[in-house]
């Protein structure tokens, strides 16, 4: 039974009770005697089978409903103002007591793991409504998905954390969720959830059924050793199959579906039994407090008011409590916690208590810097107020696997005046975002900016929108490419080849042309402007992806054609069902970030999913195809080709950019090339002002000069003037093929 926060109506008191799942409410008026109260709460009780003391703590809501409105005052600013006393009695009916410690044997840290759009966040919000940690008028579809663009795109884009009270057997427990996305760009986001959990949540339509990235993120639980949930959701859909669903997954992944859970996130169905297995199968934390206090930080984020706010998991020790000083492990620097608390999922301080294994929350400690907090790090505490502390040094947990960068582009200021302000807002974007990697750049066209990495074009979209939003920097991307990695043609070029392709010459980070002395000289190339000539003696190698496409069986046959375009060589070829079909193939990535996927989903009506990784590298006959405006390099749009394409690709590239490039007051020729060779070519047309508009009549030689002077004039522009290039130019470089003519 569940108690929620009361809500007011036109000219009555209204309070809601869930019990098993069901919603009650109480109306009456604010002038009722306390008689009726008691009489009220009294019959409710009898019906249900509740107790003394569930009825005695509904009548004192009953009351304290009265008052809050007679005093207008809001109900939700009430219970944060008050004492923790005053929030312990209401237990039994669901209220989470936050000061009461609760051990470790009752503690359930689980994530939600699922492809997108299954219904993760559905999930989580029936969870949280149901074991009463939101109020019902608080309640909110995608509640976990704090930013605007997660609502606005219907996706997750960050891990969000949630702690939950439930009562099972008459026993108090706290589950601790963390929500996951689902979108292949943002793995890296699972793999860190996964870490912080004993159990997962496996979420999967109960009409799609399997996708790509179900056996991507099922294999990250596994390498986590977590207890794996089966959760068959959407049942209620008539093209729903649970039965051929269940089948398909043990038949798939391996995993035993014979308890797997039958539910409906959207109307409630089997909430009740996924929050029961949630506590009789997933494995409670350890609780070794004889240890070091170690903590592993899995997300932080920048408050304006507070600093760096870390989010972290008590994995041993004697726990964290607000005035213990802090050391990070990986930076040596130390803080004093100001603030620690959990997630409800609004942050709320706990005041007289510790943190203790097993439990989530997050900490305060006015860090200004924010490379002091970084994701992965471990976090120890070596001093304490309330408790005496470890002298044994703390070993750093094993923390996370660096994100390796699929995707590089340009980001410039579109005010040179931003550079700081840009500057500042991706190191505190860095903070919240771990995936995203970046270094200065100097560009002759565009200015002072920086070359990012992302995971991938939903990344990279995603990046430049809350850089525009949440620090108000207006931005010029330009267009995304891969890392190619060039061996010069030398004595052991071949060997070094060799190496490259088999992953042992490999450098992380974001990284320049490598110096002529190095030994051997392997140039990374992360900028197609840096890429050098195909005319020197050289191997160049680009890096190719392991892709998993899953769709309907008719599709293949379109989907095979598709791949054999992009230069993507046949794997192998599995049936899953007898209507459901996974290919598997060998594809360069920098045919797969472009516009793959969308022709994926054009190809197949919507019906297929994909998952990707990076498998290698491989040498290609790749060129650089330059872009000359007005006679001028423009390398931000320099892009990378295979050389049999090279021409095709130039001519559909000028083709764009006359579409996008403004026209000017004189002739502007917009060429593509291969070192020198140009292989396509295009003029925008010059503006042109009416001279002769007030020339009526007389004669022709007076209209002759005023044509002469206006034609020195533009020739005087052409050779002065400067072409503005718009952002939608940038984005031209990515799809470099056309049907259209030329």
């Amino acid at each position: 039974m569940v108690l929620l926060l009361p809500s007011a109506a036109p000219r009555a008191l209204v309070e809601e009770v869930i019990v098993d799942g069901m919603v009650h409410s109480f109306e009456f008026a604010s002038n009722a005697p306390p008689a009726e109260l008691e009489s009220l709460a009294e019959r409710f009780a009898a019906t249900h089978g509740l107790g003394h003391e569930a009825r005695d703590q509904l009548i004192s809501r009953f009351a304290d409903t009265r008052a809050r409105e007679a005093a207008g005052t809001d109900a939700r600013h009430v219970l944060r103002r008050a004492p923790p006393a005053a929030r312990r009695p209401l237990t039994r009916l669901g209220a989470v007591d936050l000061e009461a410690e609760t051990p470790a044997s009752n503690i359930r840290n689980f994530a939600i793991i699922a492809h997108i759009d299954h219904g993760k966040s559905t999930l989580a919000d029936r969870m949280l409504e149901t074991t009463a940690t939101v109020a019902a008028r608080d309640m909110q579809a995608q509640l976990l998905d704090s930013m605007d663009l997660e609502r606005e795109r219907g996706i997750t884009i960050k891990l969000n954390a949630a702690r939950m009270a439930y009562e099972k057997d008459g026993e108090p427990y706290v589950l601790n969720l963390i929500d996951t996305p689902g979108h292949v760009d943002f793995s890296y986001e699972v793999s860190r959830s996964l870490a912080a959990c004993e159990g997962a949540l496996l979420v999967v339509d109960a009409a799609q059924g399997v996708q790509a990235q179900t056996l991507a993120n099922v294999y990250l639980a596994l390498e986590n050793d977590l207890e794996i949930i089966p959760v068959l959701n959407k049942i209620d859909l008539p093209a729903a199959e649970p039965e051929r669903v269940a089948e398909e997954i043990e038949s798939t992944i391996g995993l035993d579906c014979t308890d797997a859970i039958l539910a409906s996130a959207k109307s409630g169905l089997g909430i009740t039994d996924v929050l029961d297995a949630i506590v009789e199968r997933v494995p409670p934390p350890s609780d070794d407090q004889g240890k070091p206090t170690r903590c592993l930080i899995f997300d932080s984020k920048f408050d304006a008011y507070q600093g760096v706010v870390t989010y972290f998991r008590v994995v041993d020790g004697t726990g964290i409590a607000k005035g213990d000083r802090v050391k990070f492990l990986a930076t040596g620097k130390t803080h004093d916690v100001t603030e620690v608390g959990v997630m409800v999922p609004e942050r709320i301080p706990v005041v007289d208590r510790a943190l203790k294994p097993g439990e989530v929350g997050y900490f305060v400690a006015s860090i200004k810097s924010v490379d002091d907090a970084r994701v992965g790090d471990t976090v120890t505490v070596v001093k304490s107020q309330s408790h005496d502390v470890s002298t044994e040094e703390a070993e750093p947990l094993p923390g996370y696997a660096e994100a390796t960068p699929m995707v590089f582009a340009g980001v410039f200021p579109t005010d040179a005046d931003q550079y700081n302000a840009l500057r500042d807002a991706l190191g505190k974007l860095k903070l919240n975002d771990a995936a995203l990697r970046y270094e200065p750049e100097n560009s002759p066209a565009m200015g002072f900016g920086f070359r990012c990495g992302f995971l991938g074009l939903l990344h990279m979209e995603i990046v430049q929108e809350r850089l525009e939003r949440e620090y108000d920097v207006d931005l010029i991307i330009t267009a995304p490419s891969v890392v190619y990695k060039v061996v010069p043609r030398q004595k052991n070029s071949e060997a070094v080849v060799e190496k490259v392709m088999k992953g042992e010459v490999l450098k992380e980070g974001l990284i320049q042309e490598a110096s002529e002395e190095d030994a051997p000289t392997v140039l990374v190339v992360d900028n197609p402007s840096r890429m050098p000539d195909k005319d020197r003696q050289q191997h160049t190698l680009e890096p190719y992806v392991r892709l998993e496409v899953i769709a309907p069986t008719e599709y293949t046959g379109p989907l095979m054609d598709l791949a054999n375009e992009r230069r993507g060589e046949l794997v192998d070829m599995k049936y899953l069902t007898p209507t459901r079909t996974t290919v598997i193939y060998q594809m360069p990535l920098a045919e797969v970030i472009t516009d793959f996927f969308d022709q994926v989903k054009s190809r197949t009506r919507g019906y297929a999913s994909m998952e990707y990784a990076l498998s290698g590298y491989r040498e290609s006959p790749l060129v650089r195809l330059d872009v000359m405006i007005n006679k001028e390099l423009a390398a931000p749009l320099s892009t990378v080709v295979h050389e049999q394409d090279a021409q095709a690709a130039g001519k559909v590239l000028v083709r764009k950019l006359k579409e996008f490039i403004p026209r000017q007051m004189f002739k502007v020729p917009i060429q593509a090339c291969v070192g020198a060779n140009i292989v396509a070519s295009v003029q925008l047309s010059a503006m042109r002002k009416d001279v002769l508009a007030k020339c009526y009549g007389g004669d022709i030689s007076r209209k002759k000069k005023l044509l002469q002077k206006q034609a020195k004039g533009k020739k005087r522009m052409k050779a002065m003037g400067k072409v503005t290039v718009p952002q939608e130019a940038f984005m031209a470089v990515l799809n470099l093929r056309d049907s259209g003519g030329d």
